[in-house]
């Protein structure tokens, strides 16, 4: 397998977690970006676990996902039932934040980088499984009551509190779960690269996770996958001439989809039609 087919797989599972980690807090209206923050954070860890502490690798992906989810656990009682406008203004400022103490810290690198993180054997099948879990686990809760509850909530957040739904308390939850999805891309970022750039968490990941969440369809977990391996993967194939202009396409792409299809390619109903079709064979 060629290294850039091998940084396309790679670079595809990251996108997937992260544009699932900004799905599920969307389901109840939070467009949660704390998640890149939680992203940077659990990957220098990482870095500093591995090379200067001597971590073992299972035992970083650990602590990096509970490390993940305690941040947007504790960041989550400010934020838990607040406005999507404060949810978003709060994700932006702790990005700016933690991109500027990486960026001012010697220890972590400072501008010049993280390296020197040790590989792992069979990285890609570690994030194959990885990702399995966790669609697996989105899947349960997308078709249990608590999903249910997170589209009544979407919908219409008054009505869901007359039906005795607390949306404040599964925005926490969801918050909590998708810092925990956030702290295994950044674990995962970290040992897949064996390096760290601070510019790589900036509002340009912000952007793409937008546009991988809303052109995919940002009512089902399925789109996000077709569309992180469109838009994340494949321009890690094209030559540097293309792939350099690919904000400008997914700005365009971005503003297209919500003009014409609002709720992304892949929709709720779209798949129901398919899974009809697959009964009626």
């Amino acid at each position: 397998m060629s290294i850039t087919f091998n940084y396309f797989i790679g670079f595809s599972f990251i996108y997937i977690l992260m544009a699932w980690a900004i799905y599920l807090p969307y389901r109840v209206k939070d467009l949660h970006f704390l998640t890149v923050a939680t992203m940077a954070v659990t990957a220098y860890f990482s870095g500093v676990a591995a090379v200067n502490w001597g971590w073992p690798f299972y035992l970083v992906l650990i602590s990096g996902i509970l490390l993940g989810a305690l941040i947007s656990y504790i960041i989550s009682f400010v934020i838990g039932d607040v406005p999507t406008f404060t949810v978003v203004i709060v994700g932006i400022t702790f990005i700016f934040i933690t991109k500027t103490v990486i960026e001012n810290t010697d220890y972590l690198g400072g501008t010049m980088g993280f390296f020197a993180i040790p590989a792992v054997d069979n990285i890609l099948l570690i994030m194959t499984g990885i990702t399995l879990v966790i669609s697996y686990f989105l899947y349960m809760i997308d078709n249990s009551q608590l999903g249910r509850a997170a589209s009544v909530i979407f919908a219409d957040k008054k009505m869901a509190y007359s039906l005795g739904i607390k949306p404040k308390r599964i925005g926490r939850l969801f918050q909590t779960i998708s810092g925990g999805i956030a702290g295994s891309a950044g674990v995962l970022y970290a040992y897949f690269t064996g390096s760290l750039f601070p510019d790589f968490f900036s509002f340009h990941l912000v952007g793409t996770l937008m546009t991988i969440v809303f052109i995919g369809g940002y009512s089902t977990m399925w789109g996000i996958i077709f569309s992180a391996l469109i838009l994340g993967g494949v321009p890690i194939l094209l030559p540097s001439a293309v792939s350099s202009w690919k904000n400008l396409i997914y700005g365009v792409l971005l503003v297209s989809v919500i003009l014409i299809k609002p709720d992304g390619l892949i929709t709720k109903k779209f798949l129901w039609k398919i899974k009809n079709k697959i009964k009626g064979m």
